[in-house]
């Protein structure tokens, strides 16, 4: 039975649950703080952070091609002229979102001390995934202490022109994870069409997106309009990765903890499964901390094989994250056939986790008509199943001897029940 204990009991020590109450505070404060060890505790890391996926450095090996590229372009803001909209694509981990953020921090910082025309924006899309939340989104920069929230799209692109209008301002626009808002369409078009009434000043566009497909599926005039320029980011080889590493090193960890082999390792997984530098880092980073847990002053390439899985998991999840939502919904069907057993065995007697394309198109139509997500057509479905094998979740041949007709035959790359539960998370959030 627990009682309460009234305030001037604890004040004045009237009671014995008040006494255990002041004794079990004395030994309390007598032990020691369970936190004093772990600070004491020596480590490899000098900063984490430097390791970590979402570090920005200071410079950008191999890239600066793409530095440049960008910077002509965009450049033309600080010569009073609009730039073309650019449209940059890659697969994750190629740099690209570091790239354009470092550009456009540095067009805009070169604008302010020069007096310049040059703003710029950054929207990221997964989060303001419409035209109205973007264009919100775009409006909070330039007005500060006013909240434009429940006015129409049309009002709050207006105000947008109007700053534009009455600060001759070049506006670039950049829009991560373009592929996310669901009304693009419009968006692009709105602000494209912009143009024609402002005088002196502009507003363009930087779209990027890990989806190359994604162009294809645009109305014509927002896929001219957007792509008047077109970069791509490949993929990192293991020597840039290497380089990539090692310029990390001295900032992360202490000197010599790091081995070469363990370096090296790294570098050639990363290229190997994907050429994302995200990759190679987080290798790294768990490698550092599993050495750490086993008391080790040395980061090895045994430590490197231990952190493979755990970092594998993350990357998928992370992956998963960033798809786009088509691809999102045929990887939920798949992983829904496979988790409740419903493969190709049932008919020809193959691995119950081997599916017909013919089904999981059909679950894939269920699922995004419940989600009142617009379905798309057997052409782009097949054109979604490639991307998810290229991207390693999933993988595909085609039917042999034994099944009647020809057909495609899908079995997931990893653990159904995770991958599951994770869409889940995601298209249900």
């Amino acid at each position: 039975m627990y009682g309460f204990v009234r305030q001037s009991d604890l004040a004045f020590g009237n009671s014995s649950e008040a006494k255990s109450f002041l004794v079990a505070g004395i030994v309390a404060g007598s032990q020691k703080n369970i936190f004093e060890s772990v600070l004491q505790k020596p480590t490899i890391f000098k900063d984490r952070n430097a390791i970590s996926p979402h570090f920005t450095p200071s410079t950008f090996p191999f890239r600066e091609k793409q530095i440049s590229e960008v910077s002509q372009i965009l450049g033309l803001a600080l010569q009073g002229q609009k730039p073309d909209n650019l449209f940059v694509y890659g697969k994750v981990g190629t740099g690209k979102t570091c790239i354009i953020k470092f550009v456009l921090q540095q067009c805009e910082s070169f604008s302010l001390q020069s007096n310049g025309s040059a703003e710029t924006v950054y929207v990221n899309c997964r989060t303001h995934n419409s035209k109205y939340k973007v264009l919100l989104s775009v409006l909070r920069k330039f007005f500060l202490e006013q909240n434009f929230m429940g006015f129409g799209s049309s009002f709050v692109l207006e105000k947008l022109l109007e700053y534009c209008q009455k600060n001759n301002k070049h506006i670039i626009i950049a829009l991560d994870e373009i592929d996310q808002v669901k009304d693009l369409d419009e968006l692009v078009y709105s602000l494209t069409r912009a143009n024609d009434e402002l005088r002196n000043c502009s507003v363009s566009i930087v779209g990027i997106s890990n989806n190359v497909l994604f162009k294809e599926r645009l109305d014509s005039r927002t896929k001219s309009a957007l792509c008047e320029r077109e970069m791509i980011f490949p993929p990192y080889n293991a020597k840039e990765l290497r380089q990539i590493l090692l310029e990390r090193l001295p900032i992360a960890f202490k000197e010599s903890v790091v081995e070469e082999a363990a370096v090296n390792l790294a570098s050639a997984i990363a290229a190997r499964e994907s050429g994302d530098a995200r990759t190679a880092v987080m290798l790294l980073l768990r490698a550092g901390e599993l050495a750490e847990k086993n008391n080790s002053v040395k980061i090895t390439d045994l430590d490197i094989i231990r952190a493979k899985r755990q970092v594998e998991e993350e990357i998928i999840f992370n992956m998963i994250s960033t798809l786009p939502i088509d691809e999102q919904l045929v990887l939920f069907a798949i992983s829904s056939l496979s988790k409740d057993k419903k493969g190709a065995r049932r008919i020809t007697g193959l691995d119950e986790n081997v599916l017909f394309s013919g089904d999981v198109y059909d679950e894939y139509v269920r699922i995004a008509s419940s989600l009142k997500e617009n379905v798309v057509s057997a052409r782009w479905y097949r054109e979604y199943i490639s991307q998810l094998e290229t991207n390693g979740l999933i993988i595909t041949t085609q039917s042999g001897k034994g099944i009647r007709g020809s057909t495609r035959l899908i079995k997931l790359a990893y653990d159904s029940e995770k991958i599951f539960e994770a869409m889940k998370k995601e298209l249900f959030k």
